[in-house]
């Protein structure tokens, strides 16, 4: 038996008088080997990754034994932490824009990671070849065109192989990987999980995986730990995990997990006649290029229709011009039975009054500065003339339909978990009581069980309120549990849409196809035969 790349014994983090936020884990990590980390939001996922490489800080308290690469992490200062962090484990952060350097270019930021790691610390230009060597390794396309561009330039999917391409400079033994596929589509989630099985399969590099998509553990896992608050609550193979879960919180876990072909759905649905929102052969260009090609849509009053497609396909473009913030180059947006006005006048906040938003990212959309409840409260401001016991009283009657108690009125949202954050934003779009919500991928960066709830209460508000909902997402088990009916986009163009039922499981077109089967469940062997059967689909037909 080799030595495992990873060995962790009786870890504890604690910060303060607390609860400690890892509680005594033990893990091992083999060559070659793919080991899952899963569990909740505040589960220690994050933190126990953190702690292998000495990036925790000062004001945590450690103990226990981190040996990587066969030195003790906890023994290690300065520069030897420094050279053991490139080249005994590489870094995959979770937000790649986050964790690149806005201001520099991608070629000196992958050249600076192999030139800490060269004793002849030659100049940038000196580590060209490599650079473009590691590019192609994560199949980058025009690796020396990418080297120049910095990165609000790359697609979110581009950064990630970014991350991976500098995780890998160093040739370490390990590789970390923070949730390297929240808020990916899903044909880009499944290039990058093909990248990370590749580099394991070649080079044989060990990977420690922390994620809470368990359709991604079963499509890459050898082994899986399940944490709940800083515990090792079950530990498996990755088949055993999946076919015989013996931990409660486990069996929870699996339940939670939105599964495509789950969803009841009612008799087919035609196009509504009266819609509260028609989309009418939008054109939208930027610099030139068209984002969204003659794409015509409607949503009905009280219909869900999921929209759906990877990354540049023009879901969140549409969406925008939806809620006037994007100009279309041409054709006719609608709402409730009206052109959407311009301006600021009476008319045109009476209409807007009747539009929600919920978007993709609660922690930038929701004003620092402001409490939950002057949050919630502003649009009542803006547009009614109610006072202030009024409103109130109108925010707490929002924060209950919501689930959210009372005591959260006068706290700021960075205090709030994500699941929180996201429910104050329904909360917020809901509180003029809409005929029409635009839906932005409300639920993509939130764990399993959070995003369980924070869906059991929009379906519950819907029922409740009664609006007609543009939901965009990428992830398609979820449209299938909710949606009535669903629209696919790719590159701007519309290829396919109808009742979710046929789409989601009886799709015409080989793109909508394609979608269906990179989307991965939580089921090994049954995620080993659709990764088969993609080989056989050409998206393009």
């Amino acid at each position: 038996m080799s030595e495992p790349v990873l060995d962790i014994r009786d870890l504890r983090v604690s910060y303060g008088d607390g609860d400690p936020a890892v509680d005594g884990l033990s893990l091992t990590v083999e060559p070659g080997e793919i080991v899952a980390v899963v569990g909740e939001s505040g589960s220690g996922k994050s933190t126990a990754a953190l702690a292998v490489l000495g990036l925790l800080p000062t004001s945590a308290s450690v103990s226990g034994a981190i040996e990587l690469a066969g030195q003790n992490v906890l023994e290690l200062h300065g520069e030897q932490l420094r050279k053991l962090r490139g080249q005994g484990a590489g870094m995959v952060f979770q937000e790649p824009m986050t964790a690149l350097n806005p201001l520099l270019r991608i070629g000196f930021q992958l050249a600076e990671t192999i030139r800490n790691h060269d004793p002849k610390r030659r100049r940038h230009k000196y580590y060209y070849p490599r650079c473009v060597e590691l590019l192609k390794r994560v199949e980058v396309p025009e690796p020396e065109a990418r080297l120049k561009q910095y990165p609000h330039e790359l697609s979110g999917g581009l950064r990630q192989r970014v991350m991976i391409a500098i995780a890998l400079a160093a040739r370490p033994k390990l590789i970390i990987a923070d949730e390297p596929t929240t808020a990916l589509d899903v044909t880009v989630q499944q290039q990058i999980l093909d990248l990370l099985r590749d580099i394991r399969d070649t080079e044989g590099t060990a990977t420690l995986l922390i994620t809470h998509n368990m359709g991604v553990v079963a499509d890459v896992a050898d082994r899986v730990l399940v944490l709940r608050s800083g515990r090792l609550v079950e530990e498996a193979s990755t088949a055993e995990l999946f076919s015989s879960p013996q931990a409660t919180y486990t069996r929870e876990l699996l339940a939670a997990v939105p599964r495509l072909g789950a969803g009841e759905h009612a008799d087919a649905v035609a196009a509504p006649e009266k819609p509260v929102l028609a989309l009418t052969d939008i054109v939208v260009e930027y610099g030139g290029k068209r984002a969204v090609d003659s794409v015509s849509l409607s949503v009905g009053p009280g219909e869900i229709v999921g929209l759906v497609g990877e990354s540049g396909s023009g879901k969140t473009t549409l969406g925008n011009c939806a809620l006037g913030l994007v100009t279309p180059k041409s054709g006719r947006v609608e709402v409730l039975g009206g052109p959407l006005p311009r301006g600021t006048g009476r008319s045109a906040r009476a209409v807007r009054r009747q539009i929600g938003a919920v978007f993709q990212d609660p922690a930038s959309s929701l004003d620092p500065r402001m409490t939950v409840g002057q949050t919630v409260a502003e649009p009542l401001v803006m547009h009614t003339s109610a006072g202030r016991s009024e409103r109130r009283r109108r925010v707490r009657e929002l924060l209950d339909a919501v689930e959210l108690p009372e005591s959260l009125m006068e706290r700021y949202g960075h205090e709030l978990s994500g699941g929180q954050r996201q429910r104050v934003s329904l909360a917020r779009a809901l509180v003029l009581g809409p005929k029409l919500l635009i839906a932005d991928e409300p639920t993509s960066a939130l764990d399993v069980s959070v995003q369980a709830v924070v869906l059991d209460v929009f379906k519950r508000l819907h029922e409740e309120f009664g609006f007609g909902c543009l939901f965009v997402s990428h992830d398609l088990a979820v449209v299938d549990s909710l949606c009535d009916r669903a629209a696919v986009l790719r590159g701007g163009e519309l290829v396919e849409q109808g009742p979710a039922a046929r789409v989601l499981r009886e799709p015409s077109h080989a793109y909508t196809q394609a979608l269906l089967l990179s989307s991965p469940v939580p089921d090994p062997a049954v995620q080993r035969s659709r990764r088969d059967a993609l080989t056989d689909v050409d998206p393009a037909a």
